[in-house]
């Protein structure tokens, strides 16, 4: 039976990461090893994990048995059918969200019954339909919920003892990015911080939280998320800290300021480069993030920040860059931390 060995201060966020991630094995319980825990697992996990090294349970102790997905819809559902059942979804707070592969649309509100069972401390289960637009808005259904509810859709997540409201029909929230916010938790204590795509603060309530910072400059243009941005700023008692601003990166991003810029949005992240670098300070850190294709990684997310600094008159030192996620078949979501002199 395999499990992960996880340092007890990490063990609680690498937890509820994997049981929301459903790689967790809820029938066994997790036990003490020197400074360690061992996390049980189910499959082999994601490679964000991969840095927790798994080992063979040899005594595992386990709980009643809980009932699994698969035997809950045996009477709904052919041999063939139960094949199509997910073996991971996503837990954000006490909303389950879940993709479905189309041939079970038919029977997709006995599969959130289903799930509800298996999560009784859970109060709804939507059905993720991806994300679409600029602004990356969630597409998502409800497809089961408590009797009662005010509002299925909002929740507070916590993390690494931050806490996170949001409406998971509304704004998104990527738990493939934790050990990446986790980072970000240590660095810039006594810096001021700009956060060009703040979203409901990812980034910023980490590192506010955390490493305090003199000041962060968090920048987002979705007004959904900017919403809860000032939500979670109150929430996690950072308003001496973080400045939210609504509006463009391109339009709002101060110049010349700055010890760290994050730049932690993907997909047109490089159209913004010149106000992130203009950012900057001479010797500031630049967080840039990218999706690239694993052939031209990191050398053209590299590329593109040495030629914005050179057109500056500025040069930039790279780091380190890292792999935060495999983002689809062939394509990773990449982060490089560079100097800017």
């Amino acid at each position: 039976m395999k499990a992960l060995l996880v340092p007890k201060e990490q063990a609680e966020t690498l937890r509820k990461q994997l049981l929301g991630a459903g790689y967790m094995d809820a029938r066994r319980k997790l036990k003490v090893r020197g400074n360690n825990l061992e996390i049980p697992v189910t499959y082999d996990v994601p490679p964000e994990f991969g840095h927790f090294p798994d080992i063979m349970q040899e005594n595992p102790d386990y709980y009643e048995k809980q009932p699994a997905l698969r035997d809950l819809m045996k009477k709904y559902l052919e041999g063939d059918e139960l094949d199509l059942l997910p073996r991971g979804w996503q837990i954000l707070g006490d909303v389950v969200i879940v993709s479905l592969h189309p041939d079970l649309y038919s029977v997709q509100s006995t599969f959130g019954d289903a799930m509800l069972t298996m999560y009784p401390h859970c109060k709804s289960v939507y059905l993720d339909g991806g994300i679409e637009g600029e602004l990356r808005r969630p597409t998502r259904k409800l497809i089961a919920a408590r009797d009662s509810l005010e509002n299925p859709a909002l929740v507070v997540h916590t993390e690494n003892r931050c806490r996170f409201k949001l409406d998971v029909t509304k704004v998104m929230f990527s738990k493939g990015n934790l050990n990446e916010r986790i980072r970000m938790g240590k660095l810039g204590r006594g810096e001021l911080v700009v956060d060009m795509f703040a979203g409901i603060g990812y980034f910023t309530i980490h590192m506010a939280a955390h490493a305090r910072p003199a000041r962060i400059i968090a920048i987002e243009l979705n007004s959904e998320s900017h919403h809860y941005l000032t939500e979670n700023i109150k929430l996690n008692h950072v308003e001496d800290i973080v400045e939210p601003i609504l509006g463009d990166c391109a339009e709002k991003t101060p110049v010349s300021i700055a010890n760290r810029v994050i730049m932690g949005y993907v997909g047109s992240t490089h159209h913004y480069l010149p106000q992130g670098i203009g950012a900057l300070k001479p010797g500031g850190v630049l967080h840039y993030h990218e999706t690239i294709p694993e052939k031209l990684m990191p050398e053209r997310a590299v590329e593109r920040i040495m030629t914005e600094a050179h057109v500056q008159g500025r040069k930039a030192e790279i780091h380190e860059w890292h792999k935060v996620k495999k983002y689809a078949p062939g394509i990773w979501h990449v982060v490089v931390d560079a100097t800017i002199n």
